[in-house]
Protein backbone atom coordinates (compact mmCIF):
# COMPACT_ATOMS: atom_id res chain seq x y z
CA UNK A 1 0.00 0.00 0.00
CA UNK A 2 1.03 3.26 -0.92
CA UNK A 3 1.57 5.44 2.19
CA UNK A 4 2.11 8.73 -0.17
CA UNK A 5 0.20 11.08 -2.49
CA UNK A 6 0.74 10.98 -6.01
CA UNK A 7 3.60 13.30 -6.70
CA UNK A 8 0.98 15.81 -8.90
CA UNK A 9 -1.44 16.03 -5.98
CA UNK A 10 1.00 16.96 -3.52
CA UNK A 11 2.29 19.28 -5.58
CA UNK A 12 -0.78 21.50 -5.89
CA UNK A 13 -2.15 20.70 -2.50
CA UNK A 14 1.58 22.36 -1.41
CA UNK A 15 0.86 25.68 -3.32
CA UNK A 16 -3.07 25.63 -2.62
CA UNK A 17 -2.05 25.63 1.15
CA UNK A 18 0.02 29.20 0.46
CA UNK A 19 -3.67 30.77 -0.30
CA UNK A 20 -5.66 32.03 1.88
CA UNK A 21 -8.17 28.92 1.99
CA UNK A 22 -11.71 29.70 4.22
CA UNK A 23 -13.18 26.06 3.25
CA UNK A 24 -12.16 23.24 1.38
CA UNK A 25 -14.58 20.11 0.44
CA UNK A 26 -14.08 16.94 -2.05
CA UNK A 27 -16.20 15.44 -4.33
CA UNK A 28 -15.58 11.95 -4.56
CA UNK A 29 -17.77 11.13 -7.07
CA UNK A 30 -15.27 12.80 -9.38
CA UNK A 31 -12.54 12.82 -6.98
CA UNK A 32 -12.03 16.58 -7.08
CA UNK A 33 -10.88 18.62 -4.13
CA UNK A 34 -12.41 22.28 -3.86
CA UNK A 35 -10.90 25.04 -2.10
CA UNK A 36 -12.58 28.38 -1.23
CA UNK A 37 -10.70 31.48 -1.16
CA UNK A 38 -11.14 35.35 -1.33
CA UNK A 39 -10.97 34.88 -5.24
CA UNK A 40 -13.30 32.47 -5.79
CA UNK A 41 -12.98 28.75 -6.49
CA UNK A 42 -10.30 26.87 -6.84
CA UNK A 43 -10.33 22.87 -8.18
CA UNK A 44 -7.56 20.42 -7.45
CA UNK A 45 -8.47 16.69 -9.43
CA UNK A 46 -6.91 14.18 -7.95
CA UNK A 47 -4.93 11.25 -9.19
CA UNK A 48 -5.19 8.45 -6.75
CA UNK A 49 -1.93 6.02 -7.00
CA UNK A 50 -4.24 3.45 -4.90
CA UNK A 51 -7.87 2.55 -4.08
CA UNK A 52 -10.10 5.89 -4.09
CA UNK A 53 -11.29 5.49 -0.28
CA UNK A 54 -7.78 4.70 0.70
CA UNK A 55 -6.70 7.90 -1.06
CA UNK A 56 -9.34 10.09 0.00
CA UNK A 57 -7.92 9.06 3.32
CA UNK A 58 -4.48 10.21 2.37
CA UNK A 59 -5.70 13.59 1.25
CA UNK A 60 -7.69 14.29 4.33
CA UNK A 61 -5.10 13.47 6.63
CA UNK A 62 -2.79 16.20 4.54
CA UNK A 63 -5.31 18.64 4.85
CA UNK A 64 -5.69 17.80 8.69
CA UNK A 65 -2.20 18.16 9.04
CA UNK A 66 -1.92 21.48 7.70
CA UNK A 67 -5.37 23.19 9.40
CA UNK A 68 -4.57 21.32 13.04
CA UNK A 69 -1.37 20.29 12.91
CA UNK A 70 -2.96 16.42 13.19
CA UNK A 71 -0.67 14.68 11.09
CA UNK A 72 -3.05 11.63 12.26
CA UNK A 73 -6.10 12.96 10.18
CA UNK A 74 -9.22 13.48 11.36
CA UNK A 75 -9.26 13.76 15.17
CA UNK A 76 -11.58 10.47 16.02
CA UNK A 77 -13.17 11.99 19.31
CA UNK A 78 -14.56 14.91 17.13
CA UNK A 79 -17.30 12.38 15.90
CA UNK A 80 -18.51 11.52 19.33
CA UNK A 81 -19.71 14.99 20.45
CA UNK A 82 -20.26 16.81 17.04
CA UNK A 83 -24.15 16.78 17.57
CA UNK A 84 -23.75 18.15 21.11
CA UNK A 85 -23.16 21.79 22.43
CA UNK A 86 -19.91 22.99 21.19
CA UNK A 87 -20.00 25.71 23.61
CA UNK A 88 -15.72 25.47 24.18
CA UNK A 89 -14.88 25.68 20.51
CA UNK A 90 -13.31 28.93 19.20
CA UNK A 91 -13.63 30.72 16.30
CA UNK A 92 -10.14 30.09 14.70
CA UNK A 93 -11.08 26.18 15.48
CA UNK A 94 -14.28 26.59 13.51
CA UNK A 95 -12.34 27.80 11.03
CA UNK A 96 -10.12 25.39 11.12
CA UNK A 97 -12.67 22.28 10.65
CA UNK A 98 -13.81 23.99 7.53
CA UNK A 99 -10.46 23.36 6.21
CA UNK A 100 -10.28 19.27 6.04
CA UNK A 101 -13.04 18.28 3.89
CA UNK A 102 -14.75 16.25 6.52
CA UNK A 103 -18.63 16.12 6.66
CA UNK A 104 -18.23 15.32 10.61
CA UNK A 105 -16.65 18.46 11.01
CA UNK A 106 -18.96 21.08 9.12
CA UNK A 107 -21.37 19.27 11.09
CA UNK A 108 -19.43 20.45 14.33
CA UNK A 109 -19.33 23.77 12.97
CA UNK A 110 -22.91 24.00 12.30
CA UNK A 111 -23.75 23.14 15.74
CA UNK A 112 -21.56 25.47 17.45
CA UNK A 113 -23.00 28.56 19.42
CA UNK A 114 -20.27 30.25 18.23
CA UNK A 115 -21.04 30.37 14.70
CA UNK A 116 -21.12 33.57 13.00
CA UNK A 117 -22.49 34.89 9.67
CA UNK A 118 -19.32 34.68 7.59
CA UNK A 119 -18.34 31.09 9.17
CA UNK A 120 -22.12 30.01 8.05
CA UNK A 121 -21.37 30.96 4.45
CA UNK A 122 -18.27 28.64 4.73
CA UNK A 123 -19.63 25.97 5.93
CA UNK A 124 -23.27 26.37 3.69
CA UNK A 125 -20.75 25.82 0.63
CA UNK A 126 -18.92 22.75 2.42
CA UNK A 127 -22.31 20.93 2.93
CA UNK A 128 -25.66 22.67 1.66
CA UNK A 129 -28.07 20.60 3.30
CA UNK A 130 -31.36 20.70 4.91
CA UNK A 131 -30.45 20.19 8.32
CA UNK A 132 -27.75 22.51 8.13
CA UNK A 133 -30.10 25.15 7.13
CA UNK A 134 -32.06 24.82 9.78
CA UNK A 135 -29.56 24.39 12.41
CA UNK A 136 -27.58 27.54 11.25
CA UNK A 137 -31.01 29.93 11.07
CA UNK A 138 -31.18 28.63 15.10
CA UNK A 139 -28.15 31.35 15.32
CA UNK A 140 -29.52 35.09 15.66
CA UNK A 141 -26.13 35.83 14.33
CA UNK A 142 -26.93 33.91 11.44
CA UNK A 143 -30.53 35.33 11.46
CA UNK A 144 -29.04 38.80 11.23
CA UNK A 145 -26.52 38.62 8.65
CA UNK A 146 -26.51 37.77 4.89
CA UNK A 147 -26.83 34.37 5.46
CA UNK A 148 -30.67 34.38 7.00
CA UNK A 149 -32.04 35.12 3.76
CA UNK A 150 -30.04 32.66 2.00
CA UNK A 151 -30.57 30.19 4.16
CA UNK A 152 -34.31 30.89 4.72
CA UNK A 153 -34.86 31.24 0.86
CA UNK A 154 -33.24 27.36 0.76
CA UNK A 155 -35.56 25.83 3.17
CA UNK A 156 -38.84 27.63 1.47
CA UNK A 157 -37.76 26.11 -1.99
CA UNK A 158 -37.21 22.45 -0.84
CA UNK A 159 -40.54 22.50 1.63
CA UNK A 160 -41.99 20.19 -1.07
CA UNK A 161 -39.21 18.10 -0.92
CA UNK A 162 -40.25 16.97 2.72
CA UNK A 163 -43.32 15.49 1.20
CA UNK A 164 -45.14 13.62 4.49
CA UNK A 165 -41.72 14.24 6.48
CA UNK A 166 -44.37 15.50 9.67
CA UNK A 167 -41.80 15.70 11.72
CA UNK A 168 -39.22 17.54 9.52
CA UNK A 169 -42.17 20.07 8.42
CA UNK A 170 -42.27 20.92 12.38
CA UNK A 171 -38.93 21.33 12.73
CA UNK A 172 -38.38 23.59 9.78
CA UNK A 173 -41.23 26.15 10.03
CA UNK A 174 -40.52 26.72 13.22
CA UNK A 175 -36.71 27.72 12.65
CA UNK A 176 -38.18 29.96 9.58
CA UNK A 177 -40.98 31.11 11.72
CA UNK A 178 -38.94 31.95 14.66
CA UNK A 179 -35.53 33.40 12.59
CA UNK A 180 -37.80 37.01 11.63
CA UNK A 181 -36.00 36.84 8.35
CA UNK A 182 -39.03 35.57 6.36
CA UNK A 183 -41.55 37.92 3.89
CA UNK A 184 -45.03 38.02 4.45
CA UNK A 185 -45.48 36.76 1.33
CA UNK A 186 -43.55 33.83 2.90
CA UNK A 187 -45.02 33.49 5.38
CA UNK A 188 -48.38 33.26 3.72
CA UNK A 189 -47.20 30.56 1.02
CA UNK A 190 -45.92 28.21 3.81
CA UNK A 191 -49.27 28.87 5.75
CA UNK A 192 -51.08 27.79 2.80
CA UNK A 193 -49.18 24.55 2.27
CA UNK A 194 -51.72 23.29 5.19
CA UNK A 195 -54.27 22.68 3.18
CA UNK A 196 -52.83 19.75 1.87
CA UNK A 197 -50.59 19.21 5.25
CA UNK A 198 -52.27 20.57 8.34
CA UNK A 199 -48.27 19.63 9.78
CA UNK A 200 -47.64 22.99 8.35
CA UNK A 201 -49.74 24.71 10.54
CA UNK A 202 -48.25 24.00 13.74
CA UNK A 203 -45.78 25.55 14.43
CA UNK A 204 -48.00 28.75 13.55
CA UNK A 205 -50.19 28.04 16.18
CA UNK A 206 -47.74 27.42 18.68
CA UNK A 207 -45.26 30.26 17.94
CA UNK A 208 -47.36 32.93 16.25
CA UNK A 209 -51.12 32.19 17.64
CA UNK A 210 -52.07 36.05 17.88
CA UNK A 211 -50.39 36.81 14.27
CA UNK A 212 -51.71 33.81 11.88
CA UNK A 213 -51.88 34.75 8.39
CA UNK A 214 -55.34 34.74 6.22
CA UNK A 215 -57.30 35.92 9.73
CA UNK A 216 -60.90 35.17 9.73
CA UNK A 217 -63.82 36.98 10.46
CA UNK A 218 -64.49 37.94 14.17
CA UNK A 219 -68.15 36.51 15.86
CA UNK A 220 -70.27 38.66 14.98
CA UNK A 221 -71.05 39.45 18.96
CA UNK A 222 -67.60 40.04 19.60
CA UNK A 223 -67.59 43.72 20.18
CA UNK A 224 -70.48 43.37 22.61
CA UNK A 225 -68.08 41.92 24.85
CA UNK A 226 -67.90 43.24 28.86
CA UNK A 227 -64.33 44.55 29.29
CA UNK A 228 -63.88 42.95 33.25
CA UNK A 229 -60.01 44.45 33.83
CA UNK A 230 -58.15 40.98 35.49
CA UNK A 231 -60.64 38.73 34.74
CA UNK A 232 -59.31 35.64 33.37
CA UNK A 233 -62.53 33.92 31.52
CA UNK A 234 -63.48 37.52 30.05
CA UNK A 235 -59.46 38.02 28.62
CA UNK A 236 -59.47 34.39 27.10
CA UNK A 237 -63.22 34.81 25.77
CA UNK A 238 -62.40 37.96 23.97
CA UNK A 239 -59.59 36.37 22.87
CA UNK A 240 -61.38 33.92 21.56
CA UNK A 241 -64.04 35.83 20.02
CA UNK A 242 -61.66 37.80 17.82
CA UNK A 243 -60.32 37.24 14.45
CA UNK A 244 -57.32 35.98 15.29
CA UNK A 245 -58.68 33.76 17.67
CA UNK A 246 -60.95 32.35 15.32
CA UNK A 247 -58.50 31.60 13.26
CA UNK A 248 -56.67 30.13 15.99
CA UNK A 249 -59.61 27.80 17.15
CA UNK A 250 -60.57 27.34 13.53
CA UNK A 251 -56.81 25.78 12.66
CA UNK A 252 -56.51 23.60 15.78
CA UNK A 253 -60.05 21.87 14.92
CA UNK A 254 -58.08 21.20 11.50
CA UNK A 255 -55.34 19.91 12.84
CA UNK A 256 -56.87 17.92 15.71
CA UNK A 257 -59.48 16.29 13.13
CA UNK A 258 -57.01 14.70 10.88
CA UNK A 259 -53.47 14.14 12.72
CA UNK A 260 -51.13 11.78 11.05
CA UNK A 261 -48.29 11.41 13.76
CA UNK A 262 -48.65 11.35 17.46
CA UNK A 263 -45.51 14.64 17.24
CA UNK A 264 -47.95 16.86 15.81
CA UNK A 265 -51.23 15.84 18.15
CA UNK A 266 -48.72 16.61 20.89
CA UNK A 267 -47.45 19.92 19.45
CA UNK A 268 -51.04 20.99 19.18
CA UNK A 269 -51.96 20.26 22.25
CA UNK A 270 -49.38 21.93 24.14
CA UNK A 271 -49.95 25.17 21.65
CA UNK A 272 -53.46 25.24 22.86
CA UNK A 273 -53.02 24.63 26.42
CA UNK A 274 -50.11 27.97 26.46
CA UNK A 275 -53.37 29.61 24.23
CA UNK A 276 -55.21 28.95 27.21
CA UNK A 277 -52.89 30.60 29.98
CA UNK A 278 -55.07 33.27 31.04
CA UNK A 279 -57.14 30.64 32.28
CA UNK A 280 -54.76 27.65 32.80
CA UNK A 281 -53.13 29.89 35.64
CA UNK A 282 -55.71 31.01 37.79
CA UNK A 283 -56.29 29.04 40.82
CA UNK A 284 -59.76 28.12 41.42
CA UNK A 285 -61.21 30.37 43.74
CA UNK A 286 -60.07 33.03 41.10
CA UNK A 287 -61.91 31.26 38.10
CA UNK A 288 -64.75 30.55 40.43
CA UNK A 289 -65.03 34.33 41.08
CA UNK A 290 -64.19 36.10 37.59
CA UNK A 291 -66.97 33.04 35.80
CA UNK A 292 -69.24 34.63 38.36
CA UNK A 293 -68.79 38.20 37.29
CA UNK A 294 -68.93 37.79 33.71
CA UNK A 295 -71.87 36.20 33.38
CA UNK A 296 -73.63 38.48 36.27
CA UNK A 297 -72.86 40.96 33.34
CA UNK A 298 -73.48 38.88 30.10
CA UNK A 299 -75.39 35.77 30.97
CA UNK A 300 -75.32 34.47 26.93
CA UNK A 301 -71.66 33.48 27.06
CA UNK A 302 -72.39 30.45 29.71
CA UNK A 303 -71.85 27.81 27.09
CA UNK A 304 -68.76 29.69 25.83
CA UNK A 305 -67.56 29.58 29.24
CA UNK A 306 -68.13 25.75 29.54
CA UNK A 307 -66.32 25.53 25.89
CA UNK A 308 -63.26 27.12 27.31
CA UNK A 309 -63.04 25.24 30.64
CA UNK A 310 -62.92 22.29 28.19
CA UNK A 311 -60.16 23.51 26.40
CA UNK A 312 -58.56 24.59 29.07
CA UNK A 313 -58.33 21.06 30.47
CA UNK A 314 -56.66 19.89 27.76
CA UNK A 315 -52.56 19.63 27.35
CA UNK A 316 -50.18 17.12 25.57
CA UNK A 317 -50.10 15.19 29.09
CA UNK A 318 -53.99 14.79 28.26
CA UNK A 319 -52.85 11.51 25.51
CA UNK A 320 -49.68 10.88 27.01
CA UNK A 321 -51.45 7.68 29.35
CA UNK A 322 -52.51 6.51 25.55
CA UNK A 323 -49.20 7.31 23.53
CA UNK A 324 -47.08 5.87 26.36
CA UNK A 325 -49.35 2.38 25.06
CA UNK A 326 -49.07 2.84 21.67
CA UNK A 327 -46.49 4.01 18.35
CA UNK A 328 -49.59 4.12 16.69
CA UNK A 329 -49.83 6.65 13.62
CA UNK A 330 -52.35 8.03 11.19
CA UNK A 331 -56.31 6.47 11.65
CA UNK A 332 -55.60 4.11 14.38
CA UNK A 333 -53.80 6.58 16.22
CA UNK A 334 -57.28 8.98 15.78
CA UNK A 335 -59.52 6.23 16.74
CA UNK A 336 -57.37 5.96 19.86
CA UNK A 337 -57.32 9.66 21.05
CA UNK A 338 -60.89 10.12 19.99
CA UNK A 339 -62.17 10.08 23.53
CA UNK A 340 -59.38 12.97 24.02
CA UNK A 341 -59.96 15.03 21.08
CA UNK A 342 -63.78 15.06 19.96
CA UNK A 343 -64.62 17.01 23.26
CA UNK A 344 -61.76 19.53 22.30
CA UNK A 345 -63.79 19.44 18.48
CA UNK A 346 -67.11 20.31 20.31
CA UNK A 347 -65.77 22.89 22.46
CA UNK A 348 -64.33 25.03 19.55
CA UNK A 349 -67.66 24.61 17.74
CA UNK A 350 -69.48 26.03 20.32
CA UNK A 351 -66.66 28.78 20.38
CA UNK A 352 -67.16 29.43 16.83
CA UNK A 353 -71.07 29.66 16.53
CA UNK A 354 -72.39 32.19 15.32
CA UNK A 355 -75.38 33.74 17.75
Amino acid sequence: MNDELSPEDELRLNVLFNTELKAVRIDESNMTLWALTPQGEASVPLKPNERADRYLKRVREMLSGHALGSPGGYPVHLTRWTRQSQAGLSIQHLTQLLLIAEEEAVVAVVHSPALTDELARYAWWCMPTLENARLMLMRDAVCRGSMGRTLAQFLVDHLAFLHEDDVGILDTVAVMLVSGVLTDAERLAIWKRGNSRNSYYVAFLELQPDQLPSPRPARTDHAGMPHLAGNPYGALLEKALSAQGQTFLATVALVLDRPEIQEVVNHTLDALAQWCAPLRQADEATRNAARAALLGAAPQFEMDCAALDALAAADADSVRPIFLKTTAVGSLMRRKIQPVVTPLLDAIEVLRRQP
